[in-house]
């Protein structure tokens, strides 16, 4: 709501510099959208504004890999004694509650930065003439990009504000809490039409959204529904994608936007600000200069506060003998001299530090696949469900799973998504919607308390003594937002 309180003030003082009197002209530095919107051109700078929130989300400490992949059993901290001043991911990961953490609070303003954008686009388009085609799949990103932060905010907070048209005054700031079911019929109806507007992935431009990505995130949104069978038509729609046949060129940055990749969050090294750097936030530290260009191949600098999202012996241990995954997803460094572990996938050549290449994966068609092999076996269709899963299992260099039953084979492809897109944000969610947060997150926090150590405490340390005593599904919504707003 802060940010649209932003948004809302700079509408109005837009607004009010427009008179009755023709001489009077309205202010060319304070823009509302009906000046601002006036070529396809400006709406195509719009969309491109529209994506821009996806990638701080993604980068540096901004909420979508603490609280999608750190919060689970995948990734951990390094806890540093000496540095306690970047402790917000140790509440994440320790589930200790704070509304007044930056993490979410950066997840829900980035959400809503995306949602505020592309309602400003939405208002105006039907009321400029420009090429339909261009319109259709301007409009298509938007719903698309609506779609995914509603998604995104609803599996994290559950019950959130609704808003579907430009906040213009202070007032419509502030929106009651719509209910869930409220929230994904909106998110349905966004991505259908997404899905409708959309061209496919030979007929857009990279990195933009496609009618594939639209109907991935409604085939999602079935899956966390239990809706199987609407899950099931809907991810059969998607076509065009393959499995690449090595594992490992899923993250190449030579080969970025590829025939398995649906959505992916882009970045560019450079001075033009698009750089990407979790890479370095997800190292072991403190760490030597030495020992990062070991692993980078170029000039570094020590880092030396807390490392976050590190592997935890918990997925080291998930990969089954023989599984290629495993080498092309974790790597070891030194790390002050001690052996830790570190994510691989995303460590590929650059030029210089802190300024990396390569894109965040959102969606791919091996999750596609597991998706459908999870409708099918909910659907009772077991032969099925193990071919999917077994497409998956293939290309990373593993037999056929023999397993039967239908919960037997429910448990596989959990098992099989952890290790598949592990440090990809998937996790956690899983562990949510499968209703196993509680028993694996408190069993995992009874293991770091037995072996510090082994979770990477420094002799003498442990988690905090409230830690894993509860596991809440659903993250508080931000105290700064609700401080503003009568309804929550």
């Amino acid at each position: 709501m802060r940010i649209l309180k932003y948004i809302a003030v700079w509408g109005i003082a837009a607004l009010t510099g427009c008179a009755d009197n023709f001489l009077e002209l309205p202010s060319k530095t304070a823009l509302s959208t009906v000046i601002y919107f006036q070529t396809q051109s400006d709406f195509e700078q719009a969309i491109n504004g529209a994506y821009t929130p996806l990638r701080g989300l993604y980068n540096g400490n901004e909420g979508a890999w603490a609280m999608g992949e750190m919060r689970s059993d995948n990734t951990t901290y390094k806890y540093n004694p000496n540095d306690r001043g970047t402790i917000s991911g140790e509440y994440i990961k320790d589930f200790i509650e704070e509304s007044s953490n930056s993490i979410p609070l950066n997840k829900y303003v980035a959400d809503y930065g995306i949602i505020s954008r592309v309602n400003h686009l939405l208002e105006p388009i039907d009321e400029v003439a420009f090429d339909e085609t261009a319109k259709n799949n301007i409009r298509g990103q938007a719903y698309f990009l609506r779609a995914l932060a509603y998604f995104d905010l609803v599996q994290y907070f559950g019950s959130v504000p609704l808003h579907l048209k430009p906040v213009k005054t202070l007032d419509e700031t502030a929106l009651p809490l719509s209910d869930v079911e409220e929230v994904y019929a909106q998110i349905i109806s966004d991505a259908r039409q997404a899905a409708a507007l959309l061209p496919g992935k030979t007929g857009q431009e990279p990195g933009r959204a496609t009618s594939g990505a639209a109907k991935m995130l409604l085939g999602n949104l079935y899956i966390v529904q239990k809706k199987w069978a609407e899950a099931e038509a809907i991810l059969k729609e998607i076509t065009g994608y393959s499995l690449l046949p090595d594992y490992s060129d899923i993250y190449d940055t030579n080969n970025k936007n590829h025939s398995e990749s649906i959505f992916e969050v882009q970045y560019k090294e450079g001075t033009e600000g698009f750089a990407g750097w979790f890479f370095y936030t997800f190292l072991p530290q403190p760490v030597t200069a030495e020992e990062v260009s070991a692993i980078t191949g170029i000039p570094e600098v020590a880092r030396t506060i807390e490392g976050y999202n590190i592997p935890t012996p918990d997925i080291m241990a998930a990969y089954e003998p023989g599984d290629l995954r495993k080498d092309a997803s974790v790597g070891m460094l030194a790390a002050s001299g001690d052996s830790c572990p570190y994510i691989r996938k995303y460590c590929h050549p650059h030029a210089q530090s802190y300024n990396t290449n390569d894109n965040w994966p959102v969606y791919r068609y091996a999750e596609t696949l597991l998706f459908l092999a999870e409708a099918a076996n909910e659907q009772n269709k077991p032969s099925e469900a193990l071919n999917y899963l077994n497409q998956v299992r293939n290309r990373a260099g593993l037999g056929n799973s023999l397993t039967e039953g239908q919960a037997a084979i429910r448990e596989a492809i959990l098992q099989e998504r952890r290790v598949e897109l592990a440090f990809e944000n998937k996790r956690w969610l899983d562990l949510v919607r499968s209703n196993k947060a509680e028993e694996v997150m408190k069993a995992y926090g009874e293991r770091v308390r037995a072996n510090p150590a082994a979770y990477y405490f420094p002799q003498g340390f442990t988690v905090a003594p409230s830690a894993y005593t509860r596991i809440p599904y659903l993250f508080a919504l931000p105290a700064s937002e609700a401080s503003l707003s009568p309804h929550f």
